[in-house]
């Protein structure tokens, strides 16, 4: 699988430069490879575009794919019997579960230095809503690495990093991670 961490930011990056509407309508996926329409989306569509571009990785079939050997090690906030290959990868904490599946969870931190292009975070904004965001080559002036993610208005690279109850920090490289 080509790819590297310097790809990823990069395809992250172009996605800030689309016109998208926050849109998180269930849908009707293909499978494998489905995807929203390209002009919405959430901030999850963001990690799956991105990781699309950068790796040819389908977080859509991978998620589907493991959800299916071990749906009970997913959370059930959705109240479903089964994998759902329309939406289970769209939602934040399946992906928090599947990256720790893969091995490519990291110790939380305060520190900008352990955050790395390409990486991963995950918060709860207003303590509730999960948000997912990809680390990129950038940083504020204080030094803290900025953000490609979508909180709304589109994807944007800002200052996030510390500004939620950060709940995981990941490291994914598709060709790299071990399956569970």
């Amino acid at each position: 699988m080509a790819g590297s961490p310097e790809t990823l930011v990069d395809t992250a990056q172009a996605r800030t430069e689309l016109s998208v509407r926050y849109d998180p309508a269930y849908l009707r996926l293909d499978y494998p490879g489905g995807d929203v329409p390209a002009d919405t989306g959430v901030c999850t569509d963001v990690i799956i575009r991105s990781y699309r571009t950068a790796y040819g990785f389908d977080f859509q079939k991978a998620v589907h794919v493991d959800m299916r050997r071990d749906f009970d090690a997913y959370p059930n906030h959705w109240g479903l019997k089964r994998a759902d290959k329309n939406i289970d990868h769209r939602r934040v904490p399946n992906l928090e579960a599947y990256l720790t599946r893969q091995g490519a969870k990291l110790a939380r931190s305060k520190k900008p230095a352990d955050f790395l292009p390409g990486d991963i975070v995950t918060w709860r904004v207003g303590g509730r809503l999960p948000h997912i965001g990809i680390v990129t080559d950038k940083t504020a002036p204080d030094g803290t690495p900025l953000i490609v993610h979508n909180i709304g208005a589109g994807p944007v690279e800002d200052n996030i990093l510390f500004a939620y109850p950060m709940t995981a920090h990941f490291r994914f490289h598709p060709d790299a991670n071990k399956p569970s």
